[in-house]
């Protein structure tokens, strides 16, 4: 589909000797009274106020209301079909200003953009953001060159999903048993000294006499991780999905500002975010400055503010389940159950519709199960299984190079992640991430595979989030031999 300005501009290309058989249909603004049979004859000419009678006469007037629509952003699809997010001017706009309330942006700031631009944390954020203060950005060339841009381009903010930090993370441990163990001494020296600077920096913990040694650790640890990440970086907003306590934890501790903020598309996005003074790893931060969130039925998380949707794309039914309104306005309903401390500090428990219920009664939150099991730097990917059934399961993705590593150390010669022995070593690991967890809320059976999950093959969205239906329909059989007890591995 092209546009044009009017109808002169469009037959003047036809005249010309550009090829333009790759349109399909021309809308224009304006057409000469009685000159209708004539475009309609060029190329499929439709005037723009018939192609879009809802919306054309904002675009015909040539002024444009806060009000009016601005952009149909669709959802990634995760927890059912794609809806298109109606957006408002005011929505964006209004979003990014309170945003930097919260998060400065200086004109000295350089962006380095790697997500898509159909995000809306990243068109926000990493771009309505920058350019309100007049700051920098630079595109990553594609997300393999990415370590290769952070060197080269040197950002002071990132925006960014919580993957391509699960993935560092995963590789700065996965290293670790090859250094010598003066190095992991301090690897692990600079981590705890460094949590517990942060804890100092933030009210929450007391000064100490080992924070002396923090100065000496930073520049032997600490500087060497913020180097590779281009060394001016002031802090990294992260979004679009949960990021593990145990990976904020570990950057945080060497110096990086991780800062977490919660949103989704149809809150334009940003409704929380943690701040450089008042952070909280574990949670998604404080309300945005001009947004309200509280608590509605069943603890779902709601949210209230200019940055709220005007709707969904021509979708009156699933609009009016997603906003309610009362006395104190309109609210949009997360799908979010949460929790909110004494301090205003929002934490979130769990979808609503993620929530496991066990054959028992009890109700499992998958995600933190997931996070936990993601601890380890061999599972790359984990799903938690188990609604309406007796126990939880689990699919795990590993690591291609720590997979490797632990085949030679345990001697498995053909590397089949079927065998039965070495599913059991594998649940073995699981297992010693689940401390924290009541019984019942242990995996007691896995499926582990080495084939990642990708946008390409359907299994994540293009902001790197699991989608948690496909890859249920995509291991069908595997999940149902998981609960029949049929013997789904090879035997020996």
């Amino acid at each position: 589909m092209v546009f044009f300005t009017n109808r002169a501009t469009w037959l003047s290309v036809l005249d010309s000797k550009e090829d333009v058989s790759c349109v399909k249909h021309a809308v224009v603004m304006q057409i000469a009274p009685g000159a209708k049979d004539e475009a309609a004859k060029a190329k499929d000419v439709t005037l723009l106020s018939d192609w879009l009678p809802e919306y054309g006469e904002h675009l015909e007037r040539g002024v444009t209301d806060r009000n009016d629509l601005a952009s149909i952003v669709y959802t990634s699809g995760t927890t059912g079909r794609p809806k298109g997010v109606m957006l408002t001017h005011n929505n964006f706009l209004s979003n990014a200003s309170n945003g930097m309330h919260s998060v400065a942006v200086t004109p000295q700031d350089q962006f380095l953009s790697f997500l898509p631009m159909s995000h809306a944390l990243e068109r926000t954020v990493g771009y309505y953001c920058p350019m309100m203060c007049g700051a920098s950005v630079a595109f990553n060339r594609s997300i393999p060159q990415l370590a290769q841009d952070l060197v080269a381009i040197r950002p002071t903010v990132v925006v960014s999903v919580p993957r391509i930090f699960e993935r560092i993370h995963n590789q700065i441990y996965g290293g670790l048993p090859q250094m010598s163990a003066i190095k992991r001494a301090l690897f692990k020296a600079a981590i705890k000294i460094g949590w517990r600077r942060f804890e100092y920096s933030q009210g929450i913990s007391s000064w100490s006499p080992s924070l002396l040694l923090h100065p000496l650790l930073d520049r032997l640890v600490g500087k060497a991780v913020r180097e590779k990440l281009g060394g001016r970086m002031r802090y990294v907003v992260v979004g679009g999905a949960a990021l593990s306590a145990n990976v904020s934890k570990t950057f945080i501790s060497l110096g990086l500002e991780l800062l977490q903020g919660y949103g989704l598309t149809e809150s334009s996005p940003i409704a929380s975010v943690n701040t450089v003074n008042d952070n909280r790893p574990d949670s998604i931060g404080l309300p945005l400055h001009g947004v309200t969130l509280k608590l509605g039925d069943n603890d779902e998380l709601l949210i209230r503010g200019d940055n709220v949707m005007a709707g969904y794309w021509r979708n009156e039914k699933d609009t009016k389940k997603a906003i309610i309104e009362d006395s104190d306005g309109r609210w949009l309903k997360t799908g979010d159950v949460a929790s909110i401390d004494d301090q205003g500090f929002v934490r979130i428990v769990g979808r609503i519709k993620d929530i496991l219920l066990l054959a028992n009664g009890e109700k499992v939150p998958p995600s933190d199960i997931e996070a936990a099991i993601a601890n380890d730097p061999l599972f790359e990917q984990v799903v938690v299984l188990g609604e309406g059934r007796s126990y939880l399961a689990a699919i795990v993705v590993v690591e291609p190079e720590l997979w490797k590593q632990m085949c030679s150390e345990q001697g498995w010669i053909d590397q089949d992640i079927t065998r039965p022995d070495v599913v059991t070593a594998l649940l073995a690991r699981v297992k010693l991430q689940m401390g924290q967890f009541p019984g019942y809320a242990r995996i007691r059976k896995l499926y582990a595979t080495s084939e990642e999950w990708t946008v390409e093959s359907g299994l994540m969205t293009p902001t790197l989030k699991v989608k948690r239906p496909q890859v249920m329909e995509r291991y069908a059989k595997e999940i149902a031999a998981l609960y029949l007890g049929h013997n789904l591995y090879k035997s020996d």
